[in-house]
């Protein structure tokens, strides 16, 4: 039955592209709780709890995606040698520096951008605004994730753009 009165060709590509960032963010997930598991240093307490932070806010999202997949009436994928197979994000050894965490997350969180933009592509062609209207509010929330992540990384002698003000 098509209770969601949507062209249910042309969902499939959404469903299919959903499927990719469903793989992404378990990737990501798992990722995120090895650098938990594994941070050391002087950002311990810091990368720690932001690591734990950011891999439950992800759980999340996981079933998030999952549960927008059943809603356009599909199954997710849900083995993990699929989501090695589709997903963009990699793994990578857990026992990296802080600086190297973050950097990789950075990294994570390009493809995770990428990705949510190509299933906003395929959900504006079936007008299906449910998956715009989650993968809008990620979106945001990523970019300004990753504005803090990069603040973090960077040197305190670097700055931003200043063209666009006057200088005194």
């Amino acid at each position: 039955m098509n209770y969601l009165n949507m062209n249910e060709k042309k969902l499939l590509p959404v469903v299919l592209e959903l499927n990719v960032l469903l793989a992404d963010y378990n990737l990501y997930y798992q990722k995120l709780r090895g650098f938990h598991w594994n941070i050391l240093g002087k950002n311990f307490f810091d990368l720690h709890h932001k690591f734990e932070e950011l891999y439950n806010n992800a759980k999340v999202k996981i079933d998030d995606i999952a549960e927008r997949i059943l809603t356009l009436q599909h199954h997710p994928v849900s083995q993990f040698k699929e989501y090695i197979k589709i997903a963009t994000v990699k793994e990578v050894s857990p026992l990296l520096k802080d600086t190297e965490m973050v950097k990789e997350l950075l990294q994570d969180h390009k493809k995770l951008l990428m990705q949510m933009r190509v299933v906003l592509n395929h959900a504006e062609e079936a007008n299906d605004e449910g998956t715009i209207d989650m993968l809008g509010a990620y979106i945001g929330e990523l970019e300004k994730l990753s504005w803090m992540l990069n603040a973090w990384h960077k040197d305190t002698s670097d700055s931003l753009d200043t063209s666009l003000i006057e200088q005194a």
